[in-house]
């Protein structure tokens, strides 16, 4: 736990990656400097991984996250607000718990993000929502477009000038880690405005 603590984000990982995401592990590393804690899990088992069709199976996974979600509300009754960060189909699965779990979901933040695969479940969503993408990451880019006119909550689009897919190029994934902390930042203090309607989107230099 960080000496500062601000709240809790549980990590969603993509398809084909684990806990161990390099991406994931180096954004939850830049939160906890920030005074996050923060918990990254495999959502599915190793043989259940095997196993293409749940990789892919967003209601599985949403459900693994809420399931982690109830299990620190007991075993840490006395916790910080909680948010989600979200990596490519994990992104989904994300949104999906935070439409289930409610108030319980303080934030989300969703990294080249899938929000199309859990449709039905973005105008139920209630947490204050960051959709980060690349400029160059096009199709995922234009499905966050699509996915951010159909939420209800304060959601933002943040596109990051010449990044693509895994943010791979030079001060791109640094980026995302600033984006994330501020918005957790903003929003696990239990002061943000719910229901505010979909804000529009920013282009930020990668």
């Amino acid at each position: 736990m960080p000496v500062v603590h601000r709240g809790t984000v549980v990590f969603a990982h993509g398809s084909g990656s684990s806990r161990l995401s390099p991406r994931n592990q180096a954004v939850a590393g830049a939160l906890e400097r920030e005074g996050f804690a923060t918990l990254l899990f495999d959502l599915l088992t190793p043989e259940e991984a095997l196993d293409r069709r749940n990789v892919f199976d967003i209601a599985l996974l949403a459900r693994r996250l809420e399931e982690a979600t109830r299990w620190l509300r007991t075993e840490l009754p006395e916790e910080k607000p909680l948010g989600f960060f979200g990596a490519s189909t994990g992104a989904a699965a994300a949104l999906l718990a935070a439409a289930d779990l409610g108030e319980a979901v303080s934030a989300v933040v969703s990294r080249g993000g899938r929000p199309d695969l859990a449709p039905a479940a973005l105008p139920r969503v209630t947490a204050p929502t960051l959709l980060i993408v690349g400029s160059r990451d096009t199709d995922v880019l234009e499905l966050n477009r699509s996915a951010l006119g159909l939420m209800r909550s304060n959601a933002r689009l943040e596109v990051i000038e010449g990044a693509t897919h895994l943010f791979e190029e030079v001060g791109a994934l640094e980026r995302v880690a600033d984006l994330a902390s501020d918005w957790f930042k903003a929003h696990l203090s239990g002061g943000t405005s719910r229901n505010r309607g979909s804000e529009g989107a920013r282009s930020t230099p990668g």
